[in-house]
């Protein structure tokens, strides 16, 4: 079974105007009382992003596919448990793709319920503008405090348009937007930087892995502006990304193992390579070469390991599938590895 691993997170205290979404108030433009805000939730990102890592929980189903609230909730309250930065609900992870709007609803506000302002809560939003605010408008209501724009549907976009999609999402919502690079979306540095100048858009999620891109950005965009390294199975690349000036991450493993997710975050903190080239070398690797056996086994291997847990996740949706027997196997016996690595158990 899964233990609570305290992970390097901080106790941010509940006040007013954090951890219960953005106010509803407004000056005379409609969102002037709304900067204040945007600046806290900038705020307590950062802190959370300094000392802990990013947590993306699951989204629980039963088996007929329905949504488990209470699966779900229990996940929740677990990963808080383990001391994330922030946590991002209905994001890809959590099967975002999947979702109607009821289930979203339900999802986000969960999340909130659970985090009672402890972390920031940054909910998950996507396909295009029109859709992604709707999401958005579901998302304040439940009082997250942050928006992730999801890459958007299928089809590829000039840099122009892709400004336009995030330009239209931030006139629409008072919640503030870190935009998300990935698949298709592909933000040159002249693109970052003219997102940073876009109200209430305040980073980057990066799941390209393009250093030599990601260090022209860095140094292209505003200081204040928040990035940080999406990559799938962010571990394996956390040194390079920090030498581009990218130490902050999320982690698909807190997920499931939270005890080796914050060891991995205090040993590359603390300069201990060699706890950080083991736990690669024996665990994040090979956990890898796993996932990339079978497309969306970023997001089924990660269910499959928190089920081995005892954690009520329930199987992935369609168009998803859950791994073989014998890739279960092999990923138990992976994930006894690694736990034992820390000083954990399955």
């Amino acid at each position: 079974m899964e233990t609570t691993s305290e992970g390097p997170g901080p106790d941010a205290p509940t006040s007013a105007g954090t951890g219960t979404g953005i106010s509803t108030s407004s000056g005379s433009d409609g969102f002037a009382d709304g900067d204040a805000d945007r600046a806290t939730v900038v705020r307590r990102l950062r802190e959370g992003m300094a000392v802990s890592v990013l947590s993306f929980p699951l989204t629980s189903f039963h088996e007929d596919g329905s949504l488990d609230a209470d699966g779900y909730r229990a996940h929740v309250a677990d990963r808080l448990a383990a001391g994330p930065g922030a946590l991002f609900p209905a994001c890809g992870t959590g099967e975002f793709f999947s979702l109607d709007e009821d289930e979203y609803r339900r999802v986000v506000t969960i999340a909130v319920e659970e985090t009672a302002g402890r972390v920031p809560v940054v909910a998950g939003t996507g396909y295009g503008w029109a859709q992604a605010l709707r999401f958005a408008r579901i998302a304040e209501e439940a009082g997250a405090d942050a928006l992730l724009v999801m890459p958007h549907y299928l089809t590829p976009a000039p840099q122009d348009g892709l400004v336009a999609q995030v330009e239209r999402i931030a006139a629409g919502t008072r919640l503030p937007l870190i935009a998300y690079q990935r698949g298709q979306v592909a933000y040159t540095a002249e693109t970052v930087r003219r997102l940073a100048a876009v109200p209430g858009v305040i980073g980057l999620k990066d799941g390209h892995s393009d250093l030599d891109r990601l260090q022209r950005t860095v140094l292209a965009a505003p200081g204040d502006f928040l990035f940080f390294n999406g990559a799938a199975t962010a571990e394996v690349q956390a040194r390079a990304y920090a030498a581009v000036g990218v130490p902050a991450y999320s982690s698909a493993v807190h997920a499931f193992a939270p005890e080796i997710a914050n060891a991995f975050l205090t040993a590359l903190r603390a300069g201990d390579h060699g706890t950080v080239d083991k736990l690669l070398r024996d665990f994040y690797v090979p956990f890898v070469e796993l996932r990339d056996r079978a497309p969306g086994y970023g997001v089924s291997l990660v269910k499959a390991a928190a089920r081995l847990r005892g954690c009520p996740v329930g199987p992935v949706r369609a168009p998803l599938t859950d791994p073989s027997a014998a890739e279960l196997a092999e990923l138990k016996t992976l994930l006894a590895t690694g736990l034992d690595l820390v000083g954990a158990t399955l």
